[in-house]
């Protein structure tokens, strides 16, 4: 078997023009994947230099291997089951700055450099006062890049067209707002480093860089270590850095205020290859629309499937019962209570029940469970507050979906000996503990859903009819088990 470099396997040359901060999993199956396709089927014609953002990393394991390595994407697509292998040849060297500062900050004197990349954990995106403007480099990755931008600034002295066009990956609402907010602060912690420069060096970057928010979605599960072997012998490469995902990918990118949504899209003509990139006025409504069809529907199916005997997330879709379950929540409820465009909506739904029905991940439900009840809060509560106000009354999925969490959280274990162990913050812990102690659903309904630790406000209160319907459901769970439950409300 051969080893994967540059001397055995051809690898396409093209201009540094993208810088990437990051060099893990997600990023090499979701934004190397996405520019090599660009390549592949437009003029785009770009290749990557990857910086690692933090002292210890991975760029000598990706220069070992010429920066060549594998994607294994598998899923469900239209119906049929997709298990492929791409060879990414797109970054053309990885940085390590703890070791190689000079080279790279001379990124900044390239004349083709046009994007900054990154994914640095959801803590990366952060302003650390302690960072020295001298330090080489900032420990910091806004730090880093606002060293970048000021040599690049002085480089070229200022130039409008060499401005950076800067999309975050971080997994956080509005990350490039966020971004940008750390980069002004360096420049005010760092002004008298830059001295007369200050003034200037500020408007240009406030005009001629363009700092995106964005939504990524691809699910990574990374290095595939139970079928590396078959996967070798397939490929005839001693490869070890593939990397799996799904085949699903969606890319939302929100215009930065100082470029038009038609500007991006002829720099950035990642629609034009035929990918899932939607270069969009706002990413708001797209959060909105993953958070509530694929979060939301994963919060509740989970507890009602376990409690209905059902382990893995895929088996649920083929559950009679409880696949119907999941399609009244999503399409019946959820779905309702957004604003894009129906066929959208529908269309987005089918991508996230195929993902569900992934043949190459068994997706354990208990997974899912893992704090629950703030879970609950943030993806399936506001569906309930606007179902409520749309329709004049409670979506019943949605609110059986809560009292199963609530179920689940009494512990002990499930009709066939299976254990039921809730996994939540001790404050949480505790009071289920207290509450089923007492035997009584109407105390153990409203003693939850006044949890304001929880909720931040005693839903009792604020969402009319939600206790009886709570206190309804875990009766009838009680009574006549997960699965009749389910029953009633189709």
């Amino acid at each position: 078997m051969k080893a994967l470099n540059a001397r055995t396997a051809p690898k396409s040359k093209a201009p540094e023009r993208i810088i990437q901060f990051g060099e893990g999993n997600f990023l090499r199956a979701f934004v190397d994947w996405i520019i090599y396709n660009m390549n592949q089927r437009t003029d785009f014609n770009s290749s990557v230099v990857v910086v690692q953002p933090i002292e210890r990393g991975m760029v000598d394991w990706l220069n070992g291997q010429d920066c060549l390595y594998h994607v294994n994407l598998q899923g469900r697509q239209d119906g049929k089951p997709i298990n492929e292998l791409t060879r990414i040849d797109v970054i053309s060297r990885a940085l390590n700055p703890y070791t190689q500062n000079a080279a790279f900050m001379a990124l900044a004197d390239q004349p083709e450099i046009r994007f900054v990349i990154s994914n640095t954990t959801e803590a990366g995106i952060a302003f650390d006062p302690a960072c020295k403007f001298t330090d080489a480099p900032a420990s910091s990755y806004p730090g880093k890049l606002t060293q970048l931008l000021y040599r690049r600034f002085k480089t070229f002295r200022g130039d409008p067209k060499k401005g950076l066009i800067i999309m975050p990956c971080e997994l956080i609402f509005l990350n490039g707002h966020h971004l940008k907010e750390c980069i002004f602060q360096y420049i005010e912690l760092w002004k008298d480093d830059f001295g007369s420069d200050y003034a200037r060096f500020k408007s240009w970057f406030t005009n001629y860089c363009y700092v995106c928010a964005t939504l990524v979605d691809r699910i990574v599960p990374g290095f595939p270590r139970n079928e590396i072997a078959q996967i070798q012998k397939k490929i005839c490469y001693a490869d070890n850095l593939v990397v799996q995902a799904e085949i699903f990918h969606l890319w939302v990118i929100e215009r930065p205020e100082n470029m038009t949504v038609t500007q991006l899209r002829k720099e950035f003509p990642a629609e034009k290859a035929r990918l899932h990139v939607l270069i969009a006025e706002s990413e708001k409504p797209y959060h909105e629309r993953k958070v509530t069809l694929l979060n939301g529907p994963h919060t509740v199916l989970s507890p009602v499937a376990y409690l209905s005997g059902i382990d893995i997330v895929r088996n649920a879709l083929h559950h009679p019962i409880i696949s119907k379950y999941i399609k009244k929540v999503q399409y019946d409820e959820l779905m309702q209570t957004l604003n894009l465009p129906m066929a959208e909506l529908q269309k987005f739904a089918a991508d996230v029940l195929e993902r569900f029905d992934n043949p190459y991940v068994d997706h354990q439900v208990t997974s899912i469970m893992l704090n629950s009840f703030p879970k609950y809060e943030t993806r399936d509560l506001p569906g309930v507050k606007t179902y409520l106000q749309r329709k004049g009354e409670l979506p019943k999925g949605l609110v059986l979906g809560l009292a199963a969490i609530i179920t689940y959280y009494k512990g002990g274990t499930r009709a066939d000996g299976a254990p039921i162990v809730p996994n939540d913050a001790p404050e949480i812990m505790q009071l289920l503990t207290d509450l089923w102690a007492t035997g009584d659903t109407q105390r153990i309904a409203e003693g939850v859903l006044a949890a304001e630790n929880i909720w931040k406000e005693n839903l009792n209160e604020t969402v009319p009819g939600l206790t009886a319907m709570v206190k309804e459901y875990l009766d009838l769970i009680q009574q006549k088990g997960m699965l009749e439950a389910v029953k009633s409300i189709l």
